[in-house]
């Protein structure tokens, strides 16, 4: 037996599905608004959540990441009578188990939900917890345990994996994440950036080469292929790879053997391949620079990266990281914050995403060397405009009645939003200053002993 939640404004579906559901043995719940529907998922914890696109206050797909933070992180079935193209590739790419187009049979709809209920009691039967090595990914963003979850999932196996994502979000921190994660950890890892690789000298590079195979090999050379035999070759920005050395590849992928230049004999070397891109390559498998089955060989699993402004819940815990880190290794005083400081991280873009924002850190803390506390000031020029340019007349706008007023969100006391960023901050203190109290006295401005009555009101850990 199940827990299932319907939220639909229509209530015909509703009441069809739900006694369908109900007959089968599973308690339902419905509702007819998305702000009611998710106060039923808080109130009663569901297996299977049939979540409508369009609803009177809002869209099912902005609520999905809401939805699976719950705790018991439901499946969600999308349902929807105006079929898009683009809201599928969102629902699935945003972890919903399936979409569907009204209007459709309700047995249509029993398949779905069998299955997500199997799946769920498959993986409650193997969920073994697993401490994943994950040196450096920071955050515990819903975007980045799925990431994560699929980190976990590539190392058990052995297979091609394919990690996709902008530049500057931590392709090469993945791909070292799953080989440290495999059983292959205790063997190379070798890294190749086709982008640095000289066109004349790529196919020597990988291969390796014989003496006098060309003008310059005045010795043999073993080639990075090679290396990596019994452990992990991490292709970087694959889609730089030459046509011409596609092809040779392609054929290395499938039996693990290749002759060096200028070379009699085959190598083997039985390597696990990692590939990475910022490029789209099935756009360019369409106009004929990337081969079509080097592609299906590459993407036997692929772990799409998400930018850092689509997690911006995470950049809050990067930036305590990694100031104290550097801070660490400095041998300085860990810095202290003035909110402002964060709320700026967080409001911009970070085009360069994850990279970006740790050299702007870096520049912040040689520019704040002295200073105890960062404020926004310390943050570069360039992108303390774009803030500033993005700011014009939106605090006029957010802040008239009307906003409000017309704002689904329903805002909290006053009181109760302050306790929350003081709570916030005493958490993020005691990590950073690893609960030393005397330090973290210095950073906060407090007393010894307010900074204990505080801690002991939020019930935060005491220090050891």
């Amino acid at each position: 037996m199940a827990n299932i939640t319907i939220i639909d404004d229509d209530e015909i579906i509703c009441d069809a599905l739900s006694r369908t559901f109900k007959d089968m043995g599973h308690n339902v719940q419905y509702a007819l608004t998305l702000h009611d529907g998710l106060k039923a998922i808080s109130s009663q914890e569901s297996d299977v959540v049939f979540l409508d696109v369009r609803l009177p206050d809002g869209n099912g797909l902005n609520a999905l990441p809401t939805i699976q933070q719950k705790s018991s992180a439901p499946e969600v079935i999308i349902m929807t009578g105006e079929g898009d193209p683009d809201g599928a590739e969102l629902a699935i790419k945003s972890g919903a188990w399936d979409y569907v187009e009204k209007p459709v049979s309700i047995k249509q709809m029993i398949l779905p939900l069998t299955r997500a209920l199997q799946y769920r009691e498959q993986k409650k039967a193997n969920d073994r917890p697993v401490a994943l090595k994950r040196e450096g990914i920071v955050g515990d963003s819903l975007r980045l345990k799925n990431c994560l979850d699929l980190v976990a999932q590539s190392a058990a196996g052995d297979v091609n994996v394919l990690i996709t994502g902008e530049t500057g979000t931590g392709k090469e921190l993945f791909a070292r994440a799953i080989h440290n994660n495999s059983r292959r950890a205790e063997r190379t890892f070798v890294t190749v950036d086709c982008t640095a690789l000289p066109e004349t000298l790529v196919e020597s590079t990988l291969f390796g080469h014989e003496k006098g195979a060309f003008t310059s090999a005045d010795r043999a050379q073993e080639g990075l292929i090679k290396q990596a035999n019994g452990g992990t070759l991490f292709l970087d920005e694959i889609g730089e790879l030459p046509r011409n050395i596609q092809k040779k590849f392609l054929r290395v992928l499938q039996e693990y053997r290749f002759r060096p230049v200028g070379g009699k004999k085959e190598i083997i070397s039985k390597f696990r391949l990692i590939s990475a891109t910022n490029r789209n390559l099935d756009r360019m498998v369409e106009q004929g620079t990337f081969r079509k089955d080097l592609l299906y060989r590459l993407r036997s699993l692929t772990l799409e990266l998400p930018p850092l402004r689509e997690r911006p819940e995470d950049i809050q815990e990067l930036t305590l990281y990694h100031i104290a880190r550097v801070c660490e290794r400095k041998g300085t005083e860990t810095k202290g914050f003035s909110p402002e400081f964060f709320s700026a991280l967080i409001s911009y873009h970070w085009p360069g995403n994850v990279r970006e924002l740790l050299n702007t850190l870096d520049g912040t803390l040689s520019l704040a060397a002295h200073e105890p506390t960062l404020y926004m000031k310390h943050l570069p020029t360039d992108i303390r405009v774009q803030i500033a340019r993005m700011s014009v007349g939106k605090d006029r706008k957010d802040n008239s009645l009307e906003a409000i007023v017309d704002s689904p969100k329903t805002l909290p006391r006053l009181r109760e939003f302050r306790q929350s960023l003081e709570k916030q901050y005493l958490k993020d203190l005691v990590l950073v200053t690893e609960r030393d109290m005397k330090k973290a006295g210095r950073i906060s401005g407090l007393s010894r002993s307010h900074l204990y009555e505080l801690l002991n009101r939020y019930n935060i850990l005491p220090p050891e």
